[in-house]
């Protein structure tokens, strides 16, 4: 187990009692070193954070969405160099240059598409409205391949694609294709009224007077851009499956962590996850964003150690917890 760490405690001690809480994993050798849960996941039922609690992982879910798509291009049925317009009917124009490659690593140029929610909307969106959305303007930021601009939209595109090529809705092919071959039975991308999330944080923002309920917004409902549920204990096995015995054949999964398009903060992206590196270690890590949930994952290749960090609350800081996870051991 890992040794006392002061530098941990502090930052997770404002998680502890009756207020939205945290679960986080360390992984050395895919051995648990450090796991701890602890405040609630539900405030207004009383029900605490625990290991197995399934929060919105937000970003995060990008790597699955780039390994689904991943999986076609494995099959034969999908090249990283389609075309976006080759999938839709009334694309613009200017989509003809967009490719599947450009999606996955955020240099499509393609507009945000919480840019273009019309005032008033009160519905949540679904990938498809994104489509919608998008299909009036034919324009783009910048060239395609030209700029990285991280780019909610392409993924939600991404899973159009997906569902289109496998001819399965998105969240069924996630489930039937990585989810459960990977034991990870309580992991789903949400949908309401069709799919149920078991052991589910409620996320919740931070008010004057104590947290207040902010679970859901306007954006709440896409899926490939961030609508995974999944708990610190089925992200080990994901983790695993990264380490060991990997869903997509070796070359595939190495092009996921190569470093396609540098991003302003000096780092990569590959499919799915930013790559750099952390302590003078080539580092994976992903961060997820959204009302009421904030996420990462880090994972270390030069020594295998991976820091997962799930919070049900705006105010949290998980990149910074899980650096100073992995900074206790490398």
């Amino acid at each position: 187990m890992l040794p006392r760490n002061h530098a941990v405690d502090s930052l997770l001690q404002p998680f502890d009692g009756a207020v939205p809480g945290i679960s986080v994993l360390l992984l050395v050798d895919g051995d648990a070193r450090f796991a701890r849960a602890t405040g609630l996941a539900d405030i207004e039922r009383h029900a605490a954070v625990t290991m197995a609690t399934n929060f919105r992982l937000a970003s995060v879910t990008k790597q699955f969405t780039a390994t689904a798509t991943l999986l076609l291009v494995a099959r034969g049925v999908l090249a990283l160099d389609a075309p976006l317009a080759r999938f839709f009917d009334r694309a613009p124009a200017c989509w003809r240059q967009v490719t599947i490659h450009h999606l996955l690593t955020h240099t499509s140029g393609l507009l945000d598409y919480e840019a273009l929610i019309p005032a008033g909307t009160t519905t949540s969106l679904r990938d498809r409205d994104v489509l919608e959305l998008l299909r009036d303007h034919n324009e783009l930021y910048a060239g395609p391949g030209t700029a990285f601009r991280y780019s909610n939209t392409g993924y939600c595109l991404l899973a159009l694609v997906v569902e289109q090529v496998a001819a399965s809705p998105f969240a069924t092919f996630l489930r039937e294709q990585i989810f459960a071959p990977l034991g990870m039975h309580g992991t789903v991308a949400y949908e309401a009224g069709i799919s149920n999330v078991p052991r589910r944080a409620y996320g919740y923002s931070r008010q004057q007077d104590g947290f207040v309920r902010t679970d859901q917004s306007l954006t709440s409902s896409t899926l490939g851009d961030g609508g995974v549920y999944s708990s610190a204990l089925e992200l080990e096995r994901w983790d695993a499956a990264l380490a060991g015995d990997p869903l997509l054949p070796e070359p595939l999964c190495a092009t996921m962590f190569a470093p396609h398009a540098a991003t302003p903060a000096g780092d990569a992206y590959g499919y799915g996850w930013f790559v750099g590196s952390f302590k003078g270690q080539r580092a994976a890590y992903h961060p997820g964003e959204t009302i009421g949930f904030r996420t990462a994952i880090v994972r270390l290749f030069d020594r295998r150690c991976t820091a997962i960090v799930l919070a049900n609350r705006s105010d949290a800081e998980p990149l910074a917890i899980a650096h100073a996870l992995l900074a206790a051991v490398v």
